[in-house]
């Protein structure tokens, strides 16, 4: 079973130039109840169009698909061609299609909030449920998340949370509390990480307050920022190695992404908490682009990932839980996997929302304490 990493979001001193020009722009409104409807629009696609003579340009996350997805959807779909692109981060991808309405992109895989600004951007076509039956795999939870009720412009492709991931061997107490983390005890000290990404950096802060992970009211987030200046003597800070620094005995215990966290690793006595206070339910996406001139091909090939065959490659391979119980069904559950977390656990996190030009408060937080 291999564990291809990967990297999804990038540090904040990276990436707020591109955020700021691909989120800020989406607008104030924060709440998916202000997300353009979708129209009903399934006439104005055809269900019968002939694939062969369309054609597919996907961006994806680096080894977040099968190496042989573009292959096997063509030779499956009759699609002339299937070309895949990658970016490394959201912003990346958010710059690639903002440009040009993304003219270039039928297909991208970016997470929820993302999801949610391109299409208050009027960036992304309307699911079409008549055209992807295997919707019907998904959990009924993943047809609710608060970004996108009912799926309207997006389809889910893995979901997960965000907790505390620690080596149960080097820590004198295990962690209950985002407190573990943010005023780590003596014995801890400096061996304690945190993310740096900005919705990421504020959340245990923000937690540990009892306020909203999509909060924008300066007030709190100033509290959240005082917590988070305490915590950076005590902490260091790492959004893509911290895995193996546990595993090394480096540090004893990091905030993680429940899939990032080696809890099978036979050798080390390595395990993950969600806080007492609660945390998030992040949810990464399929969207098409309005732009695409290939909009039956691009449902076609939605379509074919949520096959269980498919789905499930995403859960054995990147060890993130997939959204699609036809496929968690298929899926392997090694001793200390985290894939078993229930969609009904999962839905406890609250979902980050896109905040439109609030999020530049995020930003700023986060310059704000790594410049401290």
């Amino acid at each position: 079973m291999s564990r291809i990493r990967y990297t999804r979001r990038l540090p904040v001193v990276v990436v707020a130039a591109g955020l700021a020009l691909a989120v800020a722009a989406c607008g104030g409104e924060s709440s998916t109840d202000s997300a353009k409807p979708a129209p009903s629009a399934a006439a104005q696609l055809d269900a019968k169009a002939d694939l062969s003579k369309q054609s597919l340009t996907v961006t994806v996350w680096p080894g977040y698909t099968p190496k042989e997805l573009a292959d096997k959807a063509k030779a499956k779909l009759g699609i002339s061609k299937v070309d895949i692109t990658e970016h490394d981060t959201n912003e990346t991808a958010m710059t690639k299609l903002t440009t040009q309405g993304g003219e270039s992109i039928d297909v991208a895989f970016v997470s929820g909030q993302y999801a949610q600004a391109l299409n208050e951007q009027g960036l992304l076509e309307p699911i079409h449920a008549e055209l992807i039956p295997n919707l019907s795999n998904l959990y009924p939870e993943a047809t609710q998340l608060s970004y996108d009720k009912g799926n309207k412009f997006s389809v889910p492709y893995t979901w997960g949370t965000t907790g505390i991931c620690y080596r149960s061997d080097l820590v004198k107490a295990e962690p209950k509390s985002w407190k573990d983390i943010l005023t780590p005890p003596e014995w801890a000290d400096k061996k304690v990480s945190m993310m740096t990404t900005e919705r990421w950096l504020a959340l245990p802060a923000l937690k540990v307050l009892r306020y909203s992970v999509n909060t924008d009211k300066d007030e709190e987030l100033a509290k959240a920022k005082e917590l988070l200046l305490a915590a950076k003597p005590h902490v260091i800070y790492d959004d893509v190695t911290f895995g193996q620094k546990l595993q090394s005995g480096e540090t004893v215990m990091a905030e993680a992404w429940d899939g990032w966290c080696p809890t099978t690793d036979p050798k080390k006595n390595i395990k993950f908490v969600v806080p007492s206070e609660g945390s998030d339910l992040w949810v990464d996406t399929m969207v098409i682009m309005k732009s695409s001139k290939n909009k039956e091909a691009a449902h076609a090939l939605i379509n074919y990932i949520l096959d269980p065959e498919i789905h499930s490659w995403a859960a054995t391979n990147i060890n993130y839980k997939v959204p699609n119980k036809a496929a968690m069904d298929k899926v392997e559950k090694p001793e200390g996997s985290l894939l078993g977390i229930s969609p009904a656990e999962l839905l406890q996190g609250e979902s980050i929302i896109d905040l439109g030009e609030a999020s530049a408060k995020y930003t700023r937080l986060s310059t704000e304490v790594a410049a401290k």
